[in-house]
């Protein structure tokens, strides 16, 4: 037994050895919005195992705000985009209104392709932390003009409707237009577009749940998005994924709606996975921006079952799954600040 502790031992010294030689390059970074723990295990007890639990490396994060234990996606989103602590509902700012720089901005300016993909409006909390800056997150048609300022390569979502039918009468995709993106408004204009500057918002609002007929919109997306951008990668690219609707299962105490949406996920995670196996230089990290409904899994009739202790978010924290050169660095636990900070060190972003 010794001795295979030792072998053991000897194995994961070896691989951190291997990921310190290796310089990250590319960064996919991926929330499962509202997916902790348990919503991984029910998942994995429903499907067999996840390509979540092959990752070598995990940790754990929490995930309060700077006025609440339990945080909302705005506050969270802006920790884990900008290493700041804010207000729940503020986004890409700090308490005192100040702008935050994303690392997604902070890439950008130091050369990186950078990208987006989700299955929510663009607009949408999560996704708008790491290009948007204002005092709420419902300012859905502030915070779509905020991405015209963003430059970003690849931004692929829902929420046409908050660039088109607005109060102040602006027509942002053909602003967009003018900036030299091309638009898709389908998966199938997506497929056709072969560079990049792509904003493709392929529903009005929100994409449907995966049991309304989503398909494999998030995976398909992952693969698009990082083909595009490999072709065009001289420095590298830091990208953000989520899969935005494991949080409202969790919000109506689904159990199945979780399960379906971190199955998903998960087949977006082993895109990510199989594009960094192959390339050598790309860390991807997986976590979550906070968990959702306070879901543990119980024993009832002589069955495992879910449990729901609420409709709302928990202070639980949450788990960290890393991948690539560097991944050893998000082993531990810490604050949700922290991935920045570690991001930043490891792309050598000024």
């Amino acid at each position: 037994m010794k001795l295979r502790h030792i072998f053991l031992l000897g194995l994961i010294l070896l691989s951190s050895v291997i990921n310190a030689q290796q310089k990250v390059k590319n960064v996919i970074f991926m929330i499962g919005d509202g997916m902790g723990l348990a919503q991984i295990y029910r998942t994995q007890q429903n499907k067999g195992d996840l390509t979540l639990l092959q990752f070598p490396y995990v940790g754990l994060q929490k995930t309060n705000s700077s006025n609440n234990d339990i945080t909302d996606s705005a506050a969270a989103g802006t920790a884990l985009s900008s290493g700041v602590k804010t207000k729940n509902g503020m986004l890409g700012l700090t308490p005192d209104s100040v702008k935050t720089i994303s690392i997604m901005e902070l890439a950008k300016k130091n050369g990186f392709l950078t990208g987006i993909t989700v299955t929510c409006s663009v607009t949408h909390a999560t996704p708008a932390a790491y290009y948007a800056h204002q005092p709420h997150r419902e300012m859905h048609e502030e915070i779509a003009s905020d991405l015209l300022l963003s430059n970003i390569d690849v931004c692929i979502g829902g929420g046409k409707k908050f660039f088109t039918d607005r109060k102040d009468n602006r027509d942002l995709l053909k602003e967009l237009e003018a900036q030299k993106y091309k638009i898709a408004l389908s998966q199938e204009d997506l497929e056709n577009i072969y560079s990049t500057k792509v904003i493709a918002l392929l529903a009005d609002e929100h994409l449907p749940k995966m049991s309304e007929g989503r398909g494999d919109m998030l995976p398909n997306s992952v693969s698009k998005m990082l083909s595009l951008l490999n072709k065009e990668n001289k420095k590298g690219f830091f990208v953000m994924v989520e899969g935005s609707q494991i949080d409202w299962g969790g919000h109506a105490n689904d159990a199945e709606y979780v399960v379906n949406e971190v199955l998903d996920f998960d087949k977006a995670v082993k895109r990510a996975l199989d594009f960094a196996a192959k390339d050598g230089h790309t860390l991807v990290i997986v976590t979550a921006d906070h968990e959702t409904g306070g879901m543990s899994i119980i024993e009832k009739d002589n069955k495992i079952k879910e449990n729901f202790a609420t409709t709302n978010h928990s202070a639980t924290p949450v788990p960290v799954f890393a991948y690539g050169p560097g991944a050893e660095t998000f082993t531990g636990y810490y604050d949700n600040t922290e991935f920045v900070v570690k991001i930043k060190s490891l792309l050598g972003l000024q």
